[in-house]
């Protein structure tokens, strides 16, 4: 593993950061500005709605400008994304508030691609590791993110405005550290796109899964994990409960980044991405058995460790589905799906536990990963089909 690889790592982390930041307070900034109740979370959506719609323009500027430049040009755009958000915050104008986080979705689907570029800084037979470990670099968003939206909420005369204008120092330093990097030169080709379309290569059964996956599985997370607090309120638990399963879930989703490499590396994505679905459906399990705090710590745990093997195993069976020239076309579709998701979970979460409860949203839950669980059946079955010899008669 070299030097660029561990500051992807770090990379990731400071953009965790600022992801787990932005998530805990939007909601806060919107009940406190928002002209009616309702309209709360509407700065929670415009997050990764704008993570959505930004995936086609970041796969155009990272075509056009290579690597290194494109992340550069998404932290610029989440340093102002902050600025703006601080000044909405500042003023009381809520909609200028959402505006900045719709716009911070460009950072995050930028961001998004860290996991990719991965494979690009390692040797071929190491990237399924280089993978694991830049997704263990959201360890420092899990410790960080909290701590710092606790300490800067108040430091300055408008509430969280100093937690935002924080958001903005560190997407500063992610870029002092993106100048130390150094990533293999894009090759501009002239002419017609080459490569596959985005609709021939979901006729992959590869990719399709891949794609499958990684979406429900980062969808089933997102839905139960913004669910918690609320559920922990509604069954009397306090907000400190909430936040200890909560560290704890996060913890769950990126310690495994240090040795989920190797096992996809010995055992192969399909099993252990079918481990993350069998997590995820152990997590239901202890979740539907009961709602005190141990119930909830540990189903939340095992929802973090599945949604790792799940979301690192899918990322490493996407990079076997596309040409080298196809990558950015095919990038953006992995991430589009996965913000789309999110967009829908993220309103479907609040709405579904306040009006149906805790344990019929996780009885919802386990439609999509029944889905999941049927597709990486189905395509192992039909790899082993294809490697099985022929019978000669």
């Amino acid at each position: 593993m070299n030097r660029n690889l561990w500051l992807l790592a770090v990379l990731q982390g400071l953009f965790l950061t600022n992801n787990v930041t932005f998530i805990a307070i939007n909601g806060l900034v919107g009940l406190s500005l928002a002209p009616f109740g309702w309209m709360a979370t509407l700065p929670v959506m415009a997050y990764v709605v704008g993570g959505a719609l930004f995936t086609g323009p970041v796969a155009a500027a990272q075509a056009r400008l290579g690597r290194q430049r494109a992340f550069q040009l998404g932290l610029v755009v989440g340093i102002g994304a902050a600025l703006l958000c601080a000044y909405g915050a500042a003023t009381r104008q809520f909609w200028l508030v959402c505006a900045g986080t719709l716009v911070a979705g460009y950072y995050a689907a930028n961001a998004g691609l860290y996991r990719f570029a991965s494979a690009e800084l390692a040797q071929p037979a190491a990237r399924e590791k280089a993978v694991s470990l830049v997704m263990a670099g959201g360890l420092i968003g899990a410790i960080v993110g909290p701590n710092l939206a606790a300490r800067t909420r108040d430091m300055a005369d408008a509430p969280y405005v100093g937690a935002y204008l924080a958001l903005a120092g560190v997407a500063l330093l992610a870029m002092l550290l993106l100048a130390f990097m150094r990533f293999p030169a894009v090759t501009r080709r002239s002419g017609p796109a080459v490569g596959r379309s985005v609709l021939q290569l979901m006729r992959q059964p590869v990719f399709l899964v891949a794609a499958v996956a990684g979406a429900l599985g980062y969808g089933v997370m997102n839905l139960l994990m913004a669910a918690t607090p609320l559920a922990m309120q509604q069954c009397g638990l306090p907000f400190s409960d909430a936040a200890f399963v909560l560290q704890w879930h996060v913890i769950g989703m990126f310690a495994p980044g240090f040795f989920t490499g190797h096992l996809i590396k010995r055992f192969g994505a399909l099993p252990v991405m079918g481990v993350g679905a069998a997590l995820n459906l152990a997590c239901i399990a202890i979740a539907l058995s009961g709602v005190e705090l141990h119930h909830f710590a540990i189903a939340l745990f095992l929802l973090g460790l599945g949604w790792n093997f799940l979301f690192t195993g899918s990322t490493t069976l996407a990079l076997t589905a596309y040409a080298p020239e196809e990558k950015d076309r095919a990038q953006a579709a992995l991430n589009f799906f996965v913000f789309a998701t999110l967009a829908v979970t993220s309103l479907a979460s609040g709405v579904l536990v306040t009006t149906q409860g805790w344990s019929w949203l996780n009885v919802g839950s386990l439609v999509p990963l029944l889905l999941v669980s049927g597709a990486l059946s189905w395509l192992g079955v039909s790899q082993r089909r294809v490697a099985a010899p022929a019978v000669p008669r």
